[in-house]
């Protein structure tokens, strides 16, 4: 198709969100995705423990997420929501089909990155599957993640530790960059200063038992949205919601011409 002006198009507004979620074990990722409308699951670990909710027989093969994901875009259904529990139990499984399909024994025999590349194009047809189920048939999105700490080398200061997501670096990035929201789900933690005396203070984290999700990134973690939200928002679908809803009905600050020049 020719591009010229006739076929620029108004976006439409606010679409289904594609949300990742990611943080330690318990802090309620997968209870959260629960309470999103419809929800669908697309297991590949035992995670649901008491939930009750619509799911897939558990996928232990890449074959068998994409049949899944198939089913629901071709067969008709009164689900709103895709979710994915987890990523990270896929990766392997993305592995394990690209030794497949080159005749490997594991994903190192590759040699020099080439397996974690090669992994690259069934990440592409996975996020190519979720947008087809949020574009042509409105789904939200959700992809839960385990968190795991890492050394972050920054070009600006030391290096330092941070949360991020338990992916491969090359499949973190691609995911990360498809996503609308990348959210840390964590018990929120203050800090306390206790005065040992001689002038002398001792400065300890201590955990308000209080679960948020932190919608932007921080040195101790990777974080991002597309939305506008407040940086820190309870951790339940309602408030993420409610947060989305008043984000996309606030009025856009136009520029002054008169300043910044």
């Amino acid at each position: 198709m020719a591009i010229s002006l006739n076929s620029i198009s108004r976006a439409a507004g606010l679409s289904a969100p594609r949300v990742l979620i990611y943080g330690d074990a318990g802090t309620g990722k997968t209870t959260l995705a629960a309470g999103a409308p419809a929800p669908i699951f697309l297991p590949t670990e035992d995670g649901l423990g008491t939930l009750t909710v619509d799911t897939f027989p558990m996928l232990t093969s890449w074959g068998s997420v994409t049949e899944a994901l198939s089913a629901l875009y071709h067969e008709e259904h009164q689900f709103k929501t895709v979710v994915l529990d987890s990523v990270d139990h896929l990766e392997p499984l993305i592995w394990q089909q690209v030794c497949l399909e080159h005749n490997k024994n594991s994903i190192e025999e590759f040699g020099y990155g080439k397996g974690y590349v090669e992994a690259l194009t069934h990440w592409r047809t996975l996020m190519q599957w979720l947008n087809a189920l949020r574009n042509d048939k409105g789904m939200s999105v959700i992809l839960i993640a385990h968190a795991e700490i890492k050394r972050f080398e920054s070009p600006e200061v030391d290096s330092y530790d941070r949360y991020q997501i338990k992916l491969h670096k090359r499949a973190s990035e691609l995911v990360q960059e498809s996503m609308d929201c990348v959210l840390f789900g964590n018990y929120k933690t203050v800090v306390q200063k206790e005065d040992k005396g001689f002038g002398q203070s001792k400065s300890r984290g201590v955990s308000t038992g209080q679960r948020v999700l932190y919608t932007e990134a921080r040195p101790a973690f990777v974080a991002k949205n597309r939305y506008s939200l407040p940086a820190e928002i309870p951790m339940s679908w309602d408030a993420f919601n409610q947060a989305l809803t008043q984000s996309s009905n606030q009025p856009q600050t136009q520029p002054n011409p008169q300043q910044g020049e």
